[in-house]
């Protein structure tokens, strides 16, 4: 979970008052978060949900608490596609070359009427940071810069510039580098460079005289870049290969630093091409969607009954407007959030705002004995069976990457279930199949002695039209072999064998195609003319993308239709 380290100096002026170590322990459940330090005025706060980065500063913590306290900011510096605000000249041009830089948005707004603390500048890195390292996965979503609007000339120009060709001073060197010197040389390049290496241009930020504002998403140029306490004039850029996250970082950094002092100043940005709010939008830019939810799922969740004027009163504490009628309530998501994906969030927010200790415990009205579900049972048979013929239990996690669940197993992954908002790409999948988890660990086994004999019993979970969410869940076994020469005759032994024990007669079916499998050498489990598994030998391609160099075979079977076939 996102930590944050802040001086109790600036947190307090922020809330506007002081408060004690066990009234902030009291209290910060409100903004999901805890005081996890406090000592020689460093107060250390560890943030409980990956999906609120607009509490991951000073800034966002306190506007939470103050909202609860009912001392909630306004923000009248948003435009939306209705109401443009005044951006006073100043503009921001996004070329077309930009497109081949894999980046092709940009956007920014300008601040100025406050000048920049001790306080204010580690606050403003750590927000940063904290930005484009969690909620912009290591800069590859979004990528920040900050820069001294005084020594900018507008409209600043976001393009693509040849990595050979084009060169400037980057922040922390005194000499001047081409683009992709950079990413040979300078730490940073080193660090983030990867992202845009293998692009034909690279992304690049100048303003209207020529003069280099930075190397987005690696580096800052040693002179606009170099932001220094007294600065009252800032430009604040954000990129990334989609709009909505950088719109997001922008709406989030602009009331921060509103918090701080700062007026805050739109920026038109005008693309080379229209985008879902058209080719134009002043920034920061309001781009939510209203959310509704039912009356009665509050009731339903929470387990008491809370009244309309009840509900909306409890999501102002949140920071949050809202109207309602007899059956819903409607909400007005706030400026520096994006994390109301279903109406259950909307009960969440209920429920902290109405406050946690105002619920009445009570006690269970049914008891029940524990004991295994059919399933499970079912499930420990097959173990026991497999442990029997010598093979080693393993246990995988169930979110991973698209190279690992599609990319390596040589699928098209059109079946699989992908997490919305993934903080990170390895974690990015729901997964489809336990071959390739078992593929895994065959990928970083090749030093142990063969054959390898290895199983899971777990969970998978992909596209299903027929329920209700479009996805089902499922139990299934899958068992892999590596050896010198194994081949389907010893894969077909083992199903023999399993199926024998489990007391379920089968046949088997010819597979038309398998990417996974080397053709003519797989077939289906057909238990009562319906297919509830496949084994066979692994395709060489599949073996060559993990990185196997021994012949494998595996077996996948759904354990839950194979239970209930006859």
């Amino acid at each position: 979970m996102p930590k944050i380290e802040v001086s109790e100096k600036s947190f307090f002026h922020f809330l506007g008052r002081k408060l004690s170590d066990a009234e902030m322990m009291d209290i910060f459940p409100v903004a999901k978060a805890e005081l996890d330090g406090h000592e020689d005025g460093v107060l250390k706060i560890e943030l409980n949900d990956t999906n609120r980065p607009d509490l991951w500063s000073a800034a966002g913590c306190a506007r939470q608490l103050k909202s609860y306290w009912g001392e909630g900011a306004m923000y009248d510096f948003f435009s939306t596609e209705d109401e443009v605000v005044d951006n006073e000249g100043r503009e921001m041009v996004v070329e077309s070359s930009a497109a081949e830089t894999g980046r092709p948005f940009s956007i920014g707004f300008a601040a100025k009427g406050h000048a920049v603390t001790e306080e204010d500048l580690v606050s403003l890195i750590q927000s940063q940071e904290k930005l484009c390292e969690g909620y912009g996965r290591k800069r590859k979503a979004v990528a920040v810069g900050i820069y001294r609007q005084n020594l900018i000339h507008f409209p600043v120009h976001y393009q693509g510039a040849d990595p050979d060709g084009t060169s400037f001073v980057p922040l922390g060197l005194d000499e001047k580098l081409t683009l992709r010197q950079i990413l040979e040389k300078h730490p940073k390049g080193k660090e983030y460079g990867a992202i845009v290496a293998d692009k034909p241009k690279f992304p690049y930020l100048v303003d209207d005289n020529g003069d280099t504002l930075s190397f987005p998403p690696v580096i800052n140029s040693a002179a606009s870049g170099a932001v220094q306490v007294g600065d009252d004039e800032l430009f604040v850029e954000m990129s990334g290969p989609a709009l909505k996250p950088v719109l997001l970082v922008a709406a989030i950094l602009a009331c921060d630093m509103a918090d701080m002092g700062f007026t805050i100043q739109p920026v038109k940005v005008r693309f080379p091409e229209p985008t879902e709010f058209g080719s134009e939008i002043t920034v920061p830019f309001y781009f939510q969607k209203p959310v509704t939810c039912p009356l009665g799922l509050v009731e339903k969740t929470l387990g008491e009954k809370l009244s309309a004027d009840d509900c909306i009163a409890s999501l102002k504490r949140m920071g949050i407007y809202a109207i309602a009628d007899e059956e819903n309530l409607y909400v007005t998501v706030p400026e520096y959030r994006n994390d109301f994906l279903h109406p259950v969030d909307v009960v969440e927010d209920v429920m902290i705002g109405h406050g946690l200790g105002n619920f009445v415990p009570e006690a269970p009205h049914d008891f029940t004995i524990g004991r295994l579900s059919p399933a499970e049972e079912f499930g420990r048979k097959a173990k026991l069976v497999l442990v029997g013929m010598g093979f080693q239990e393993m246990m995988y996690n169930y979110l991973g990457s698209r190279r690992e669940y599609t990319d390596n197993m040589h699928v098209d992954g059109k079946d699989c279930v992908f997490i919305a908002n993934p903080m990170s790409e390895n974690y990015e999948v729901v997964r489809p199949s336990i071959i390739p988890s078992l593929m895994e660990s065959e990928s970083v086994s090749g030093h142990a002695a063969i054959p390898h004999k290895i199983f899971e019993v777990g969970k998978v979970c992909y596209k299903d039209p027929s329920e209700n969410s479009g996805t089902t869940t499922r139990n299934h076994l899958g068992f892999s072999v590596t050896d010198n020469a194994v081949g389907y005759n010893e894969v077909s032994s083992i199903v023999y064998t399993l199926m024998f024990f489990l007391k379920k007669e089968y046949t088997l079916g010819e597979v038309a195609e398998d990417p996974r499998f080397i053709p003519g050498r797989c077939a289906y489990i057909l238990v009562g003319g319906k297919a509830v598994g496949i084994f066979g030998e692994i395709h060489p391609q599949v073996l060559e993308s993990w990185g196997v160099g021994y012949p494998t075979v595996a077996c996948e079977i759904d354990l839950d239709l194979l239970r209930q076939a006859n």
